[in-house]
């Protein structure tokens, strides 16, 4: 194993003991434990577990990738993860927080007072969950992979070994803290290599303030090159999918169960909104860092690696092509390699990074600590959610209503193994690259979940049955449409990733329609819907007044 390997794995290793150190330490004992970590988190490290949560590898591996190789309309996916987490905190976190249930299935259960409905939710809930635990856990296969030079297939095996032991132990309250760990490793790891970047290419330190000049530059080289230009608008995609991109992400991160979840883990409303407001800061600082990635990653690949002779390329270029998540073809002009020659993989370019940039030895292990903290941190909240939709809403709300607590407990932790058996066998050959799967969840999660998530709260007519219709309507559309997109058909232009703006208007005219041609819901829950939207009291009716002391109960 040579040095680089073997500071990379130490770090890894160091980190591995770490969470698994903080599950142990606070390990659930009762289910308030496992399911919302007995909500007790405070709002600031509530927003930063969060943070971890939600930077997944995805956001860590894929989406610079992603930018780098589609320029402008990479952006979607920046946009629109980040614009959801408005959505989430001002229409859905503090009024869901102030129901005060412990899942988002256990929710739709009970404010349409429906059983049906609370089944299809927890099935929900897995599918979504699966999918983008998939995702994380391909992640892992390809950090592990390239840092052992082995099959990533061997590097998702050792990621489901890690992320089963420390979130089968710790619960909900042991993944708060590991993802409050994961998160201060991962945003130093991000951060780190684009300063230096920044200091080598421009001479400062700021990246955030010299990345413009960078992309101007990158214009000029594509010109020259007779390539479409880097920041060229919807010239790898039509605008239709721009559009339904950035808003299948921004409805998917409204309605993503394993994100919700985290709100249920404070103690008010108002924490609620002040976990989101924190989060949305920690999100910001690696969101406004990955197209710094993206602008210093395929400027220095432009300027040392395209033009270069076929037989003298840098050693990097080896290391990835024996992953496979890098091709380079003989068809270079006159030996010399061109851009047209270079075939990249969008999830390897912030692992790269370090070494395209000669960054030395230690910062491409923290690269590779930080890539795995993104990938383990979201695959836990996953695993949770997984867990409780099983073990909670199906077998507890549903089964067996009697169970005790060391019996919930027990299935709680059953369900997360299995869960993560299962999603390690899909992972082993992933249907695509990350960001596209964990596009796919947000869809899922969008066309089956926001719009009753939505008007569960702000509209008082909806009942059981518009709410069941709207739920099969939405994820069978969205299913639907990924499938035949993925096979070539496809509608305005839009690909399987914008397939969430067709199972969210499915939804709502199901909603709307089914529930306007069916009874009233009873009395008892408009009212437990209206006062859903008031943070202290809120009169309903002239001369009656409702009183809420925000504890969730």
């Amino acid at each position: 194993m040579d040095q680089q390997a073997l500071v990379s794995l130490t770090l890894i290793i160091l980190t591995f003991a770490l969470y698994i150190g903080i599950s142990v330490y606070h390990r659930a004992k009762v289910t308030s434990d496992f399911y919302v970590a007995s909500r007790g988190v405070p709002a600031f490290w509530n927003g930063m577990a969060i943070g971890g949560d939600w930077m997944s590898a995805a956001s860590f591996i894929g989406m610079a990738g992603t930018v780098m190789l589609m320029g402008y309309d990479g952006l979607a996916y920046i946009m629109g993860w980040t614009g959801g987490y408005l959505l989430l905190t001002f229409l859905l976190a503090p009024q869901l927080r102030k129901f005060g249930r412990f899942t988002v299935p256990e929710f739709i259960g009970d404010r349409f007072d429906s059983n049906v409905a609370r089944l299809i939710a927890a099935i929900a809930t897995i599918i979504i969950s699966f999918t983008y635990l998939i995702g994380q856990l391909a992640g892992s296969g390809v950090v592990i992979g390239r840092l052992l030079s082995i099959p990533s297939w061997i590097g998702v095996l050792i990621g489901v070994f890690i992320i089963a032991i420390y979130a089968t132990l710790g619960g909900m309250k042991g993944v708060t803290w590991t993802q409050v760990a994961q998160y201060l490793i991962l945003i130093t790891a991000y951060v780190i290599p684009i300063v230096f970047m920044s200091l080598q290419i421009t001479g400062n330190p700021l990246p955030w303030l010299t990345y413009g000049s960078v992309v101007d530059n990158l214009g000029a080289i594509d010109r020259e090159l007779g390539l479409s230009e880097y920041f060229a608008p919807f010239d790898e995609g039509s605008r239709a999918q721009f559009l339904a991109l950035l808003f299948t992400l921004m409805v998917g991160t409204a309605a993503l169960p394993h994100v919700i979840v985290r709100f249920y883990t404070v103690s008010t409303m108002k924490a609620a909104r002040w976990s989101g407001a924190w989060a949305l800061l920690f999100i910001g600082i690696l969101y406004l860092s990955a197209p710094v990635y993206a602008a210093f990653s395929r400027f220095v690949i432009m300027n040392d690696v395209v033009g270069q002779p076929l037989d003298d390329l840098p050693a990097w270029t080896e290391a990835w092509v024996n992953t496979g998540l890098l091709e380079i073809t003989a068809s270079g002009e006159q030996g010399e390699l061109m851009w047209e020659d270079l075939i990249i993989d969008a999830d390897i370019v912030v692992m790269a990074t370090p070494e395209i940039a000669n960054l030395g030895t230690f910062v491409i292990g923290m690269i590779a600590a930080g890539a795995m903290a993104a990938a383990l941190s979201t695959a836990g909240g996953l695993l949770i959610t997984v867990s409780s939709s099983f073990a909670h809403d199906i077998y507890y709300r549903l089964v067996n209503p009697k169970a005790t607590d060391a019996r919930r407990l027990k299935a709680g932790r059953i369900a997360i193994f299995v869960a993560t058996i299962v999603a390690g066998i899909l992972a082993l050959d992933p249907p695509g690259v990350i960001t596209q799967i964990v596009a796919w969840a947000f869809a899922l999660a969008g066309g089956t979940f926001f719009p009753v998530l939505f008007l569960g709260v702000w509209w008082s007519r909806i009942n059981s049955k518009g709410a069941v219709a709207g739920m099969l309507g939405g994820l069978f559309t969205t299913l639907i449409y990924i499938f035949l997109a993925m096979n070539g058909f496809i509608l305005f232009g839009i690909e399987d990733t914008g397939a969430g703006v067709f199972g969210v208007t499915v939804n709502f005219i199901l909603v709307f329609v089914v529930s306007l041609l069916t009874e009233d819901p009873p009395q008892h829950l408009k009212d437990e819907a209206i006062n859903l939207r008031y943070p202290e009291q809120m009169t309903y009716e002239e001369g009656e007044v409702w009183m809420d002391d925000s504890s969730g109960k």
